[in-house]
């Protein structure tokens, strides 16, 4: 057995063979990231980051928050529908999806629940820099075992945001271009109900 070089550690047989099955333990190891939010409704933008994601991690969980201080157009039930609908038309083999809910309770607690390691966030300007900054400070401070991972969005969706696709539709205009067409259609439709009403 040939001697270690300068400032190399020589291994027992025993610590090589621990080292190799370290190594085989974290290959196996199911790897989960958490890609958390309102989601109200589900974007373009929220659907790229869903397909980058995927390929980060063996599971991603979508966990969709209660958003009752946004005032959410659809309930924490039609959003999971309409999540489950979108994951079901991607098809993805890449990864396992799982759409869960999630009530008052903070992002690392949700993600340790589900088995997280990492949370998944979209940056689409630099405006959301400072906010993301923080929240991936505060969450590691609650819990330094959960990592924050930030994809930039595509540019093509970079002005994509839920607030204005709502304005949009219920002005009238053409949501197209920034969600599916099964999710204008629900949101074409709540916007006509919620006229209605006035």
């Amino acid at each position: 057995m040939s001697r270690p070089k300068a400032g190399e550690i020589e291994l027992t047989a025993k610590e090589q063979a621990g080292a190799q099955v370290g190594r085989v333990e974290f290959a196996k190891r199911r790897h989960v990231g958490l890609y958390p939010g309102t989601f109200d409704p589900v974007t373009f933008g929220h659907l790229d980051i869903v397909k980058r994601a995927i390929k980060l991690v063996d599971h991603l969980v979508i966990g969709l928050a209660t958003g009752t201080g946004k005032a959410p157009l659809f309930s924490l039930e039609e959003r999971v529908d309409m999540w489950r609908h979108e994951v079901e038309a991607l098809g993805t083999d890449r990864a396992t999806i799982e759409v869960v809910p999630f009530e008052s309770k903070l992002q690392v607690d949700f993600a340790r629940e589900v088995g997280a390691s990492v949370i998944i966030r979209g940056l689409r300007a630099v405006s959301d820099f400072e906010y993301e900054f923080q929240m991936a400070a505060m969450n590691h401070r609650l819990n330094m075992d959960v990592e924050t991972v930030v994809l930039m969005a595509d540019p093509r969706s970079q002005a994509i945001a839920s607030r204005l696709v709502k304005e949009i539709a219920m002005l009238g205009g053409d949501v197209k271009p920034f969600t599916t067409p099964y999710v204008a259609d629900l949101l074409m439709k709540r916007c006509k109900e919620l006229k209605g009403r006035k």
